[in-house]
């Protein structure tokens, strides 16, 4: 392994892969400047125990994320190791043999060369320094062209030796994604004569979701001549990687780095799966929908979102039938029951393998047997926080549902579809449940599961008031603001007034990408058409003292200030790579202008409810609604 003494001195100074991130702006430079603290040699990459270990080979090539000697096993849970022997013996029994590793990581700690040499696999170490800028701190450069040219030529060297011809090649990184991808397109645009765009979608494919690092993507067009597409858009940050390190590179603060209940790497991770079958799934999700089938690039979860209540759109609660609950703040998610697995949909539409049983009411005559088969539902995850113990849950809640057992329930009225989640979702599994707690040896263990599973309780209108007073107060989990819904309404997977949201004045947030000019202003970036706009005349308040230098290149999350008439910081946004786009701050806008407050909402409940249609209906369906409350 051929490193040479000034890069060694350089990656020595650097620290490795090490990072440490100080709670404040000034600790954290001195903690990257000053003497360097301990650390355990055989400590894990940061996000590296749930990414998932290798992709799809692409030809000969096969991407993956670094293994980690024995040595580490002190550190990784049974079951989770990935050893270089273990790489062997596993692309083995897929009929693959190696005749090469490349190396990209900028350590040689994670396991010694003769993992590979002393199984007659030849092993080529890159040294892809990552070159920190001080006055862009979180930025750093791609391979040089130098360091592409011998991947390039190591690659070709092994194929085209007859002895060595049908052997493959594993390419790894620390995650393997963004600098393996970057070596990997390279190759494939050289020698496979296919456009940059191309090549991205082919390891996107392979290793979903790709390339997710703006600089990486805009560096290989940039290098070949070619526009990039003005709707591309990197994936997001994958849920893995979250409030991690990017592949050593260093990470500014952030302050308040997760929203109250919102679900963050710590709280929920899930099983990757493999793209064949996630395009399996999506095309189904489609069916169910209504909707086409899309191209393999799919952004955003589709299904139903709500329309923002205000001033102008406030007579809608008089139009039809409204039930109320609570909005917990955090992004949608999608669950796709399949048989014996279990399939959580995240914002970008990634289908995560969660543990979770479904058993259908079947399980009533002892059949345990039958469970539920393309079950799609709409719900949000959430985390909460017992008061007094703060001991923290995840739970799962199912405000929807779209298909039911193959077939498609978004024409059936929202009460209908509320019902069939409580009768064939939630009551089969709590009489499960509740049987299983009395085995000596249960098939099933609802206690080891990743999380609880609820239905969200909707309330009649007139509990809006006790609603905002009484009950999100006590919620051991964070509230934004309100969701109205239709009681006769259809599931329509777009916005539409059958689902409105109110929110507190001042929750409106709009995710930016945030720069400091060469003449030390502030600048404000959203997307449009997949490029970058600059805001005019957008200002941003951070508090008193705060180093702006350490928040340049990143996505961070404002709402509005109106004393100040400008937008005040709220916390960096970790699990995302582009700003919203502009359509979210022109919405956002309008929700203040057209602010709508607290009382003014409730007095136009108030009016709602007294009307003899709206009591009529509520008086005859009372009883068959638990959560029945009335203003005070």
């Amino acid at each position: 392994m051929e490193v040479e003494g000034e890069e060694l001195k350089k990656r020595k100074q650097v620290g490795e892969d090490t990072v440490h991130v100080s709670s404040s702006p000034g600790d954290f430079w001195r903690s990257r400047n000053g003497p360097r603290k301990f650390f355990d040699r055989y400590s894990l990459p940061k996000g590296w125990l749930y990414c998932p270990p290798y992709g799809d080979n692409i030809g000969l090539i096969i991407p993956s994320k670094v293994p980690l000697s024995e040595s580490f096993n002190k550190n990784i849970p049974p079951g989770e190791s990935y050893t270089p022997k273990e790489v062997i013996d596993k692309q083995r029994s897929l009929g693959r043999e190696i005749g090469l590793v490349v190396d990209l990581t900028n350590t040689d700690r994670y396991y010694p060369e003769s993992d590979w040499t002393s199984h007659g696999i030849r092993h080529v170490k890159f040294v892809c320094y990552v070159f920190i800028q001080i006055r862009c701190p979180g930025q750093d450069s791609v391979p040089d062209a130098e360091s592409v040219d011998r991947f390039i030529s190591e690659v070709v060297q092994l194929t085209s030796q007859e002895s060595q011809a049908s052997k493959y090649v594993v390419v790894h990184c620390t995650h393997g994604h963004n600098r393996t991808g970057y070596m990997i397109v390279h190759f494939l645009v050289r020698n496979q004569s296919v456009s940059v765009s191309e090549a991205i979608a082919t390891f996107a494919q392979a290793r979903p979701p790709g390339i997710y690092r703006q600089m990486y993507v805009e560096a290989l067009y940039d290098f070949y001549f070619q526009s990039k597409p003005e709707l591309l858009v990197c994936p997001e940050t994958p849920e893995w990687k979250r409030d991690s390190d990017q592949d050593n590179e260093v990470v500014a603060p952030s302050g308040n780095l997760s929203t109250t209940g919102a679900v963050s790497d710590a709280d929920f991770r899930g099983e990757c799966i493999p793209f064949a079958e996630v395009q399996r799934m999506r095309n189904f999700c489609y069916l169910v929908l209504n909707l086409h089938v899309q191209a393999t690039r799919n952004t955003q979860i589709p299904g139903s979102h709500p329309v923002s209540l205000n001033r102008d759109k406030l007579h809608l609660l008089s139009q039809q039938l409204y039930h109320v609950t609570w909005s917990a703040g955090v992004p949608r998610c999608m669950m796709l029951i399949d048989k014996e697995d279990c399939y959580l949909i995240d914002p970008q539409f990634y289908f995560r393998k969660v543990q979770l049983r479904f058993p259908r009411k079947h399980i009533y005559e002892g059949r345990a047997d039958i469970t539920h088969c393309c079950t799609l539902l709409d719900g949000e995850l959430i985390t909460e926080t017992e008061t007094e113990t703060q001991v923290k849950r995840t739970i799962y809640l199912i405000y929807d549902m779209m298909a039911f057992n193959e077939s498609s329930v978004t024409e059936l009225p929202f009460h209908h579809r509320l019902r069939l989640i409580e009768e064939e979702v939630i009551r089969p599994r709590n009489f499960e449940r509740d049987f299983l707690s009395t085995c000596v040896n249960p098939y099933h263990h609802y206690g080891l599961e990743s999380f609880e599973v609820r239905r969200k309780d909707f309330y009649l209108l007139s509990a809006a008031s006790m609603l905002i007073k009484d009950i999100m107060p006590s919620r051991p989990h964070s509230t934004d603001g309100l969701i109205f819904q239709a009681w006769n309404a259809t599931y329509a997977p777009r916005d539409h007034d059958g689902r409105l949201k109110w929110k507190y004045p001042g929750t409106n947030t709009v995710d930016f990408l945030f720069e400091v000019g060469v003449d030390g202003s502030s600048l404000l970036y959203l997307q449009e058409h997949g490029n970058k706009k600059l805001i005019e005349g957008c200002r941003v308040i951070f508090k008193d003292g705060t180093d702006l230098l350490l928040y340049s290149g990143r996505i961070i999350e404002c709402s509005w200030n109106s004393h100040e008439d400008a937008w005040s910081f709220v916390q960096i946004q970790t699990d995302k790579s582009n700003p919203d786009y502009i359509s979210v701050y022109e919405e956002a806008k309008r929700n203040i202008e057209g602010i709508l407050t607290e009382d003014t909402l409730l007095d136009e409940i108030d009016k709602v409810a007294g009307l003899p249609v709206y009591s009529d209906w509520a008086n005859r369906h009372s009883g068959t609604f638990r959560n029945v409350w009335k203003r005070q």
